[in-house]
């Protein structure tokens, strides 16, 4: 049995190094021997190039090395077998430990201390408490649930917004259209990890911006996307910047990867960029759980994080 690795912007020889690891029993080719190769029965990828699964006829499963699945569905030649996310500890804690960080740097001020350090400035900033902010996190599968559990720890309010209902201790849920006006308008800061789906694309836009709360300890709304790029309007977000609909934002996903050069987010006084380095993909931590799921599925066990390909996640 064989599987496929195939990789865009990560090193393969690193991953196949991790995978063969943690299975020497698998073997692992960088490529098809021919377009209808039929040795291969899994693939591991991360922006696979297009049509390269099209023609695997004995392909069982197809495996993201990431949480998203959109780079997986924006090929036109996807066959009908199941797309897994992964699902491992180490990808859902470098994520909480992303959102935490971000949340409490702005909670704590942390770009006007930064400006008084550069004009040395000695001045204490009025602090609210952690449990006078709401934060509002848009997306509550695995790594948004993870990140609500933690800032609550830390003494925040956590309100969370899902398509659908869903239930969770400490966390005032909202679902659907109908929830997400109320979701809004209680976010001091709004946490966005959302899939990219049709019904997604474009989601933090400026009438979404709108409808945040106006009024925060802060002294207004937060924005953090560590979700997808394609889940932004670039321009809503400067244009609230500009008109303060929005206090300041955290982004770590952009529309165009790299985000290029001259793209006026890069000097905006009042954003924070990270290169889509929120919850890097670690080969080591990953690939066992990639190959104990190939390892079950071969045993007649259900493969864990099947997605919803109607939902798109």
């Amino acid at each position: 049995m064989t599987i496929l690795l195939s990789v865009t912007g990560f090193d393969p020889m690193r991953w196949r190094a991790a995978l063969e690891a943690a299975d020497g029993d698998r073997d692992i080719v960088l490529e098809p021997a021919r377009s209808d190769d039929p040795a291969i029965e899994y693939a591991v990828v991360w922006k696979q190039p297009p049509g390269l699964l099209e023609n695997l006829p004995n392909l069982k499963a197809v495996f993201s090395l990431g949480a998203g699945v959109d780079h997986i569905f924006a090929d036109r030649g996807l066959p009908d077998v199941p797309v897994v996310r992964i699902v491992a500890e180490d990808l859902t804690s470098r994520m909480s430990e992303y959102v935490v960080w971000r949340v409490l740097d702005h909670f704590r001020r942390g770009r006007a201390y930064r400006a008084q350090q550069v004009q040395t400035i000695w001045h204490e900033r009025m602090q609210p408490a952690a449990r006078e902010i709401t934060v509002g996190i848009m997306g509550l599968g695995e790594l948004g649930q993870d990140a609500a559990r933690k800032l609550r720890v830390l003494g925040f309010q956590v309100a969370g917004w899902s398509r659908t209902e869903k239930a969770i201790d400490g966390i005032d849920t909202h679902a659907g259209q109908d929830g997400l006006d109320g979701f809004l308008a209680a976010s001091d800061i709004l946490v966005v990890l959302l899939p990219l789906t049709a019904e997604t694309r474009g989601i933090i836009d400026a009438g979404l911006l709108s409808r945040l709360k106006r009024q925060t300890p802060l002294g207004g709304p937060v924005l953090i996307n560590a979700g997808r790029g394609g889940l932004q309007n670039e321009a809503a977000i400067l244009d609230a910047l500009e008109q303060e609909t929005l206090m300041e934002a955290s982004l770590d996903v952009f529309n165009v990867e790299p985000l290029p050069s001259d793209h006026p987010l890069w000097r905006h006084p009042r954003v924070f960029i990270t290169p889509h380095a929120a919850a890097v993909s670690d080969p080591d931590a990953l690939a066992p759980a990639v190959m104990r799921q190939i390892a079950a599925h071969e045993r007649g066990e259900p493969l864990r994080g099947v997605v919803d390909r109607a939902a798109g996640y």
